[in-house]
């Protein structure tokens, strides 16, 4: 009896585990520094935490289940790659129903939430970007096109641009601002990765870049879209929304992450080595950026490009 009580402990802990794998804890945690960047940007020290609280726990139930739909739509390309092949949607460690019903069941809470705590142009560009990557990134982009990562860095974007618009419930040039950032940044950050993950692109027959366009192609693409990235950082305290140290900061980590990408054009560089190291100083670079918009915020008239009410 104890035996077999054991035994169920462990098969549920296991099918837990499961569930919360499918969910990419990771992305998650990434997207919710994101999501309080542009929120505490937006609110100027003037905090709501019941409303920063729910764009939180909201935005995260969203991008959970779109993380959990992914995984059922990419299982049979999962199953070519050496670091996915182990995944529960592949192995069929928890049947593809319960999966599909838990991601459901995470979206509507998550939409619910929204709903129901912030307005109708933060739920909207969280619908919009929901739609994006599961309908069109993960349905048909990931595996037909070279411009995947491309279409797929507008969901990414989507996160702080949902916290901000939390705050304002309008589309101003902050937000546009942060949409932009947002968006370049994903570029290099997902290049890199396919470099380095080349074999298990290249086996799941998936077009990135480095895999369709060769490696020099997707260097070249690395550096101009860093480049333009720290450009527009920039606008943030240009515009007024931000002070001296974002601006400090923004300038520092993009030049020294630029200074990393050019070191790939090097006739000895080991390839796989240089993509991690760019890919690593990437979740630097935006994570030290969230945090300190979140605190280097600055008093400005916001001018709303257009409107939804609340």
């Amino acid at each position: 009896m104890n035996t077999q009580a054991r035994l169920t402990s462990t098969q549920w802990k296991a099918r837990s585990k499961g569930y919360v794998q499918v969910t990419k804890p990771g992305i998650i945690f990434g997207n919710l520094i994101s999501v309080a960047g542009g929120f505490l940007l937006a609110a100027k020290g003037d905090v709501d935490l019941v409303l920063m609280l729910a764009s939180l726990v909201g935005l995260s139930l969203v991008v959970a289940s779109g993380c959990a739909i992914n995984n059922c739509i990419d299982r049979d390309i999962d199953a070519k790659m050496q670091r996915t092949c182990k995944r529960v949607t592949v192995t069929g460690a928890i049947p593809l129903s319960h999966v599909l019903r838990f991601s459901i069941a995470l979206g509507v809470f998550g939409f619910g939430i929204l709903a129901l705590f912030t307005n109708a142009l933060a739920l909207l560009f969280a619908a919009i970007g929901y739609v994006v990557y599961v309908g069109v990134y993960s349905l048909y982009m990931k595996r037909n096109s070279v411009y995947g990562t491309l279409v797929g860095s507008f969901s990414g974007a989507v996160p702080p641009v949902v916290g901000y618009c939390s705050v304002t419930g309008q589309m101003d040039m902050g937000a546009v601002i942060l949409l932009l950032m947002f968006s370049l940044w994903q570029m290099p950050h997902s290049y890199a990765i396919a470099i380095f993950r080349f074999n298990d692109y290249a086996a799941a027959k998936i077009p990135v870049l480095p895999v369709a366009e060769g490696m020099a192609k997707a260097k070249h693409h690395i550096v101009l879209y860093i480049a333009v990235f720290a450009l527009v950082s920039t606008m943030l305290p240009l515009a007024g929304y931000t002070g001296t140290a974002f601006m400090a900061v923004t300038c520092a980590t993009s030049l020294w992450w630029l200074t990393m990408a050019l070191k790939g054009y090097r006739q000895d560089v080991d390839m796989p080595r240089w993509a991690r190291q760019v890919f690593g100083f990437s979740i630097i670079t935006i994570t030290a950026l969230s945090v300190t918009m979140a605190l280097d915020f600055q008093a400005v008239s916001q001018t709303p490009l257009f409107i939804l009410v609340r």
